[in-house]
């Protein structure tokens, strides 16, 4: 099970903080528990991995195996939560170099991403590179609109009807959105392609363990069984420790954070040295970011992958503004390993380390570094994994969903909401020339051939 380790705390949060803030953690948690905080119409996620209906799971997975004999590339078209979730799984699960494995060894068909953002170099590339395979898309959004994947989704749709036809064209698109409304649940309907719901009661960056991500980490063969299962342990672990003295990991991450923003320190860096959890990270960006930063409150999410990154970021780390705190996700297990040769002439001078495994290494840099930091003035804290799996990381994305929802009610905003990614969407369409926007975007014209920004 996840430990929350926060020794390396000890100069930087007293006991009296701890205590001090633990009946404001016990009241967020009960607010949870009865659905009666700030947002709780969007609260389905709670609950989500006990109560996920064994015939819509039996479902995905007949679709994934549909759909693994239908393509050799399965395209993903989504934004924020429709995408890095499953790009997260992915990187985490996968192989390394899936685009030099074969279908076998990634499990299922390569799993691409598009309309996660407005590219026409990548979109392009894509297209191109889909033009000798077999294809097939999953399109995510709750409303079909959305600008960046509305616009793949035309350029994907387009491509698969030339290639195949109409009729076939339809058979290999499957659609995840609203239950009810919206342009793809219209859309859906009207070609009788196969769809799947996002639940109206849970938001994107709570959805990665809905269909939304389901789906496609069943084609590319992920144990989505295990994920689910994964994330069930921890809800029982984290919602039956309902007092904040016990052995609870949300408590203790929530807590700490909050006592650290309150000391000034508003910048939480997520550690990892290991690449393939680079997209969880963007996740964990995602969620915490969209879920706590409003009113003009909120500690801003940012991550590093090291060693990679003490040969470029270490510097500020370790010597700049004393506003950061670091998060270190330490895995046990490294799932593969290697010995390090011994060389006659020793000219690189690694022969002290002739016969050690390079995870041995990699955790020696892990705790070097920590050292280095906390005696530079950055509070750190460690996510203590068993090892990197589908139940692992089930139980990683629940944590955070759940720590994510604790912290953002002890600094006192909505979690589940994100009144702010409206604002570039509005410019947008006034720039572009969207019907009903004109004046607006006579205003902002105006604003930029004089400059006033």
């Amino acid at each position: 099970m996840l430990r929350v380790e926060t020794n390396n705390l000890a100069k930087f949060v007293t006991e009296d903080e701890v205590k001090n803030i633990k009946p404001q953690l016990e009241l967020a948690a009960q607010q949870l528990r009865t659905r009666t905080s700030p947002g709780n119409e969007f609260l389905g996620w709670l609950d989500w991995p006990c109560d996920f209906a064994t015939a819509e799971l039996e479902r995905i997975k007949a679709t994934a195996t549909e759909i693994r004999t239908q393509c050799e590339v399965f395209v993903v078209v989504g934004i924020g939560g429709s995408y890095l979730g499953t790009q997260a799984a992915l990187s985490a699960l996968g192989p390394t170099f899936p685009q030099l494995s074969n279908s076998a060894e990634r499990g299922g068909p390569l799993v691409l991403f598009a309309g996660h953002h407005l590219s026409s170099r990548y979109m392009a590339d894509l297209l191109d590179y889909l033009a000798d395979k077999e294809v097939a898309l999953n399109v995510i959004s709750k409303s079909g609109t959305t600008t960046e994947p509305a616009i793949a989704f035309r350029l994907l749709r387009e491509f698969l009807v030339k290639k195949y036809g109409r009729s076939e064209a339809m058979r290999r698109i499957y659609v995840t959105t609203d239950p009810e409304r919206g342009a793809l649940r219209g859309f859906a309907d009207a070609q009788g392609c196969t769809s799947f719901v996002v639940p109206p009661d849970i938001g994107g960056r709570y959805s990665v363990l809905t269909a939304v991500g389901l789906l496609p980490l069943a084609v590319a063969g992920v144990d989505i069984v295990g994920l689910l299962a994964g994330a069930a342990a921890m809800r029982e672990h984290l919602m039956n420790d309902k007092n904040a003295d016990g052995n609870n990991p949300a408590y203790k991450y929530a807590a700490a954070r909050n006592i650290l923003l309150r000391k000034g320190y508003d910048i939480e860096i997520l550690v990892s040295y290991e690449p393939g959890l680079f997209y969880l990270a963007e996740w964990w960006k995602q969620l915490f970011g969209e879920s706590e930063g409003k009113d003009q409150r909120g500690i801003f999410p940012a991550a590093v992958g090291n060693s990679t990154d003490l040969h470029s970021m270490g510097q500020y780390i370790q010597e700049g503004r004393r506003a950061l705190f670091e998060t270190v996700l330490e895995i046990a297990e490294p799932g593969r390993d290697l010995s390090i040769p011994r060389e006659d002439d020793d000219a690189d001078q690694l022969n002290y380390l002739a016969g050690r495994p390079l995870s041995e290494v990699n955790q020696g840099a892990l705790e070097a570094t920590v050292l280095a930091h906390v005696d530079g003035g950055v509070p750190n804290m460690r996510i203590c994994l068993p090892k990197l799996d589908a139940l692992t990381l089930g139980g990683l994305f629940y944590f955070f969903e759940y720590s994510c929802a604790l912290s953002g009610l002890l600094n006192g905003v909505n979690p589940f909401d994100q009144p702010g990614v409206e604002a570039y969407k509005v410019n947008m369409f006034a720039l572009l020339g969207k019907p009903g926007y004109e004046a607006a975007g006579a205003e902002l014209r105006d604003r930029l051939n004089d400059g006033r920004m």
